[in-house]
């Protein structure tokens, strides 16, 4: 009995690997087909002007869905601190977004000009976007769908989920709204 309990582990365990190998496979080629970059993208900003991510090419980018009401909100600070601090490197974009306990209930005027009176925000920021539902913004379909960046999914749970973008416009990863702007497991990819 013992000996037929093992043989089918090991069998398990040989299938488990095939399936995997012809996964790995699979992302590599979906990989090798992605040609979609966060340069494609083009949005309005709070200001009516508009935001092409093309003209970030070279820098990294790292982009937030922001909120007013939340609270996370003082990660505005943060935000620009590194925006600053890493100017040469980085460019910050925020998103304010209504989809989390309805935390961004203002006009795109409000919303921008309560960013720079309260945290002095200079970097750029986005008209208000949806970041998940059935009207989620283009951008953050490519950000959130590993079918389309290539990378991961990513399920925003909240306000303040970051995701971070190398110099050639590709995803390097996502961080959940309790990581700051200013950790290390962001700002090592600054150095």
């Amino acid at each position: 009995m013992k000996k037929v309990f093992i043989l089918l582990l090991a069998a398990g365990a040989w299938m488990h690997s095939c399936k995997n190998a012809s996964k790995d496979t699979t992302q590599v080629k979906t990989e090798d087909k992605m040609t979609q970059t966060i340069y494609d993208f083009k949005v309005e900003g709070l200001d009516g002007k508009m935001i092409d991510f093309a003209d970030f090419k070279g820098k990294k980018v790292l982009i937030v869905n922001t909120a007013s009401e939340c609270g996370f909100t003082p990660q505005y600070a943060d935000l620009e601190q590194i925006s600053k601090q890493y100017a040469e490197k980085l460019v910050v974009v925020g998103f304010p977004a209504n989809n989390f306990g309805g935390q961004e209930p203002g006009s795109n005027e409000e919303i921008g000009a309560f960013c720079e009176k309260n945290f002095g925000v200079s970097f750029p920021m986005a008209a208000k976007v949806s970041v998940k539902g059935d009207d989620i913004a283009p951008i953050f379909q490519f950000l959130t769908m590993k079918e389309k960046n290539g990378v991961k999914n990513t399920a925003i749970l909240w306000n303040f989920t970051k995701f971070l973008l190398d110099e050639n416009g590709h995803l390097i990863d996502s961080y959940i709204s309790t990581t700051k702007p200013t950790s290390e497991a962001i700002t090592r990819y600054l150095q």
